[in-house]
């Protein structure tokens, strides 16, 4: 694969894969502690009296993890991974601990700017776990800079 410099090195069907990460038992409490401190995220009894039927992390946690999986992946080269939204948001699964996950993009669509030097780019994340089960989907819509 060619390297990804700028907006026009982009092609529809180009693909990224992140290195992958191992989630703790510790990860999952510690983000649950302090941004989503709800039981299913914290407390091994309790969840198993959710719908998760056991320990789970936060979608957010899921999401975070993702952002940091996309910026690894540096499917913008050397650009950062700027996002005027997201579309496609799904948990598909829950992440549980000890799972190993990974996130695989393609890029769906390009749109180059007429006014600036920029485009928008559509590439689909999907993280999947150990077992290559979809944990995760998210469609940032990225604003990737163009050749002068």
């Amino acid at each position: 694969m060619a390297q990804v410099e700028w907006f026009d090195d982009l092609t529809i069907g180009m693909r990224f894969r992140s290195p992958e990460v191992e989630i703790t038992e510790a990860d999952i409490k510690r983000f649950a502690a302090e941004f989503d401190p709800q039981p299913m995220h914290l407390d091994h009894d309790a969840a198993k009296l959710t719908l998760f039927k056991g320990l789970a992390a936060s979608g957010w946690h899921t999401a975070a993890i993702a952002m940091n999986l996309a910026i690894q992946a540096r499917p913008f080269g050397p650009h950062p991974l700027i996002g005027a939204g997201v579309d496609g948001l799904r948990w598909t699964m829950p992440v549980r601990p000890n799972d190993r996950l990974h996130l695989v993009g393609e890029v769906m669509s390009l749109t180059p700017s007429k006014s600036k030097p920029q485009g928008i780019a559509l590439v689909k994340w999907t993280m999947f776990n150990q077992n290559d089960e979809e944990v995760y989907t998210f469609t940032p819509i990225a604003i990737v800079p163009r050749r002068s």
